[in-house]
């Protein structure tokens, strides 16, 4: 277990970010997992194969651009990067979306879930041999008749349920359903601590909320039983408590760093997320 404090600043040059945060990459060429040619000298010589390509999953109450600094990272040092839609209303239904990114990007991949996120990430990649490894951040690591909900409640630590602002309504047959959102005047506090305020707030107008019903759905599978898996616990987190947290990297033998950061630790700390996912991806895909 690697433990942390804070991460190491990067450069990261104009070119190298402008555009690139958005996690859009062209499927063709190296980006699939293909190799090129290049032309030495007049002469076609094979070049190195292409890194593996980085799928990003968000949890609840945040959205792709919760991974800017990282994508950022990950494209400077020429690995291809999706960040994923999470529709965030249950793990199987999420999971089958995630799965249709998986299997239009073509070749190794390292799938990464932040938060809920990784009930999806876990339910996505059981069969999926391409997913070289998981990389959990802040994230659920549920093993088959667990719910995020009970997980959460195995350790106490958690102060979620008193800031969640809940929105019921009706379904088109008839039925009532509730989302959950972070009251916007605790969002800085309970989510993203260590985020500028600035930041935070802008995060907190724009988060996408879960379907309470998306948090008590149980797990079916758990791909972290069958694939190496990394583990980034957050240590000031008051989403899912610490404890929680370690619980399940022993239980899934993952490789783990503890860092002193908040639930948003892809906000506040990109470049060690960033770094610990290209640590997986080299332990891995050769």
């Amino acid at each position: 277990m690697v433990s942390i404090k804070g991460g190491h600043k990067r450069l990261v040059t104009g070119a190298a970010a402008a555009g690139l945060a958005l996690g859009a990459f062209a499927l063709s060429g190296t980006a699939n997992g293909a190799t090129e040619t290049a032309e030495v000298a007049g002469a076609a010589q094979p070049a190195k194969p292409s890194k593996p390509a980085i799928i990003l999953e968000h949890g609840a109450f945040a959205d792709g651009s919760s991974w800017n600094g990282v994508i950022a990272d990950l494209r400077a040092d020429g690995y291809p990067v999706v960040a994923a839609a999470n529709p965030l209303r249950g793990p199987a239904s999420d999971a089958a979306a995630l799965r249709t990114v998986l299997d239009h990007v073509k070749g190794p991949k390292i799938v990464v879930g932040h938060s809920y996120g990784g009930n999806v990430i876990s339910e996505a990649t059981t069969d999926a041999p391409e997913v070289k490894a998981l990389v959990y951040v802040a994230a659920f690591l549920p093993a088959p008749g667990e719910s995020a909900l009970e997980l959460t409640n195995t350790y106490p630590g958690s102060t979620l349920p008193g800031a969640l602002d809940p929105v019921t309504y009706q379904q088109a047959d008839g039925s009532t359903a509730t989302d959950l959102y972070i009251r916007q005047d605790k969002f800085h506090h309970q989510f993203a601590a260590d985020v500028p305020t600035g930041q935070a707030v802008l995060m907190a107008a724009e988060q996408r909320p879960i379907a309470q019903a998306a948090l008590e759905e149980k797990a079916t599978t758990a791909a972290w039983k069958t694939k190496p898996s990394w583990d980034i616990i957050t240590t000031e987190d008051l989403n899912i408590p610490p404890a929680v947290q370690r619980f399940m990297a022993r239980r899934a033998h993952a490789h783990t760093t503890e860092v002193a950061a908040s639930h948003s630790v892809a906000v506040s700390h990109p470049h060690l997320v960033a770094r610990v996912i290209e640590r997986a991806a080299r332990a891995t895909v050769r």
